[in-house]
């Protein structure tokens, strides 16, 4: 069953412009988990392409969940992982892993795309109702 689906739009040269600011490490590290800031920077011509995929997937994902920002769900809790040759994941963890868990959801499907400056992610989640 569908619990929950989230899309999200991101500005390419605005998440490039946080990554190069004085606080751009700062960014990242309060935003980026380890292994993305990793996958993203190998990307090199990509990756202020990368980095805005994956804001735009973590914002979607918090939609799916039904939840902003917080005590819910916090940046590092939502990571977005690729193994090679195959689609991104969305992988949970701390508040947001247990957030998913109390609302009986399970699987988290991601779609992600970059086009004429923006970044676009689509989150379907999939699950079973728990009641409460």
């Amino acid at each position: 069953m569908i619990l929950g689906n989230g899309v999200d739009i991101a500005e390419i040269d605005r998440i490039e412009r946080a990554l190069s600011a004085t606080h751009g490490e700062r960014f990242r590290n309060r935003v980026y988990t380890e292994g993305e800031q990793e996958y993203c920077e190998r990307r090199k011509k990509g990756r202020g392409q990368s980095y805005a995929a994956r804001f735009a997937a973590k914002e979607a994902t918090m939609k799916a969940l039904g939840v902003g920002w917080g005590r819910h769900a916090g940046w590092l809790d939502i990571e977005v992982t690729r193994a090679r040759g195959e689609a991104p994941k969305i992988a949970l963890h701390g508040a947001a892993a247990r957030t998913a868990e109390r609302l009986g959801m399970k699987r988290f499907s991601l779609a992600i795309t970059h086009a004429a400056g923006l970044a676009l992610a689509f989150v379907v989640v999939e699950g079973e109702r728990r009641a409460g």
